[in-house]
């Protein structure tokens, strides 16, 4: 995914770009990149968690995929493939135009193109402006990275159960995440 404009933008000037522009583009430290969108596998997973963090937050939050926020940098707009968002942060999100800061747990679902350098970029923009959790599903090794602002990432792989902090006891089996 390569950047599109010669000059560092800020969100304002991302903003003034038509609707058909911002739907398919995420701004990264001032530089329009494209998002293209996602295949039918990586799309059968985003709906798997969106359903699995559903049931497990037992309506106590949001839960969306494709899911645009401005983390604080102004030259900074993401959209994540799967978030939870608390209750309280969804309340005081309504009415604004964009979610400020970054969700409560950010998901994304690797795919070919991206690199590990923008999986780790991408997660130290989350944690340093309000993601508890960052989480990496890799459906090839069928593992997922965990990590969080404490700078630490825990490797859950099959066979394996993933604590959900986040939701009080629940729990999540890694191979539920990856069932065809």
């Amino acid at each position: 995914m390569g950047a599109t404009t010669t000059k560092l933008m800020t969100f304002a000037e991302f903003e003034q770009l038509p609707d058909e522009v911002c739907r398919r583009h995420e701004l990264r430290h001032g530089e329009l990149a494209e998002a293209p969108p996602p295949k039918f596998k990586h799309r059968v997973i985003q709906d798997r968690m969106v359903m699995l963090l559903g049931c497990a937050c037992r309506g106590a939050g949001y839960v969306s995929i494709e899911f645009g926020f401005r983390a604080l940098p102004d030259g900074e707009y993401r959209t994540a493939d799967v978030v939870y968002i608390s209750s309280e942060r969804y309340a005081a999100a309504k009415g604004l135009d964009y979610f400020q800061g970054a969700p409560d747990m950010v998901i994304e679902v690797l795919s070919p193109s991206n690199t590990k350098a923008e999986m780790r970029e991408r997660a130290a923009l989350c944690l340093a402006n309000g993601c508890p959790e960052f989480w990496v599903l890799d459906e090839k090794k069928r593992q997922v990275s965990v990590s969080t602002p404490n700078g630490a990432t825990i490797v859950y792989h099959s066979g394996q159960v993933i604590p959900l902090r986040l939701f009080g006891d629940a729990s999540l089996p890694v191979d539920q995440i990856f069932e065809h």
